[in-house]
């Protein structure tokens, strides 16, 4: 019980946060990791989220956002010489592609201050993406934390090109106990190890056995997710009713939130996939990545406890 406890208390969330820049001048507060953060804020736990943001505007901009949602700043370090965080997205017809900037200040995430946020504190587990570890600088500080806090490391592979190489793709996943893909990125991991599937639930089954992880989850878009869990289950879920897509920016980690409290809160797979692509469609029906309704939260949280999964939300 103690174990779980801790598991309550202590998510790390390690990575990049930005403002997406679009074309209109507007400009979106988020990032994978931050995304993940700000909803496991929401839902009652109480990450750190260890990042890096300029002494500009922009970052300004981001410890504010953070304060006035109750985030831990601790983690947030500040770069006199590199810009917050910043991804151009742009639009041809109905498609938009991304410009991912070069030389943004979580590129240079320090190990020392990373280490004084951390203090004596034993993470239940560590969330970090693939966009963080594009430097060698990076890669070293997060090496450096996965060891000294011997935390069990759950991987959100974020393949944006030109910002990811294959021969950094092993290192990542052997250390991972649970990793979350898309299909494209299930397929790349899949070529990578030499595998030829004959369906997209046997390349599953053969990452999951090959890097020996407690859990692999696939996210399918329109389809919906499946993981294989310890067990080599599959569990499969679909979107439960239509609903009126408003903005999918943002779903992948709104679904990946949802498995950390899953983890957090001791949830079985079957459960946690199911309130996961439920938060994960709940998110496609607004604009925007995260949202700043306490009672949206709140009132999940009361659901999923009251359920057929009776699971309790957290004290």
């Amino acid at each position: 019980m103690k174990k779980k406890r801790q598991l309550k208390r202590h998510p790390v969330i390690f990575g990049e946060v930005l403002f997406d820049h679009f074309p209109d001048g507007s400009a979106v507060l988020g990032g994978a990791p931050f995304n993940v953060a700000w909803h496991l804020q929401g839902f009652g736990h109480a990450p750190l989220f260890i990042s890096r943001v300029g002494d500009d505007e922009a970052g300004h901009r981001v410890k504010r956002a953070m304060q006035n949602w109750g985030l831990d700043t601790a983690g947030i370090q500040t770069d006199g010489q590199h810009p917050t965080g910043t991804v151009e997205i742009r639009f041809e017809g109905a498609q938009h592609s991304f410009n991912i900037l070069p030389d943004q200040a979580y590129d240079y995430i320090d190990a020392g201050l990373t280490q004084k946020a951390i203090g004596a504190m034993q993470p239940a587990l560590l969330y970090h993406g693939t966009l963080i570890a594009r430097t060698p600088a990076v890669r070293h500080v997060l090496n450096d934390l996965v060891t000294v806090t011997k935390a069990p490391v759950f991987v959100d592979l974020n393949l944006r090109d030109p910002w990811w190489h294959e021969d950094q793709l092993t290192p990542l996943l052997d250390r991972a106990r649970w990793v979350k893909v898309n299909e494209e990125e299930l397929g790349l991991v899949a070529k990578r190890l030499g595998l030829r599937p004959r369906s997209i639930e046997n390349a599953a089954r053969s990452i999951h056995a090959n890097y020996q992880l407690d859990s692999l989850l696939v996210t399918l878009g329109e389809h919906g997710a499946m993981a294989v869990d310890s067990s080599r289950d599959l569990v499969h879920v679909e979107p439960g009713q239509e609903i009126e897509v408003v903005d999918t920016v943002g779903a992948g980690d709104a679904f990946a939130s949802v498995v950390l409290l899953g983890l957090l809160e001791g949830w079985t797979t079957s459960i946690t996939m199911t309130r996961a692509q439920s938060f994960a469609s709940r998110i496609c029906a607004q604009r925007g990545a995260t949202s700043a309704d306490t009672e949206m939260y709140r009132e999940l949280m009361h659901r999923w406890a009251t359920d057929n999964g009776n699971v309790q939300p957290s004290d």
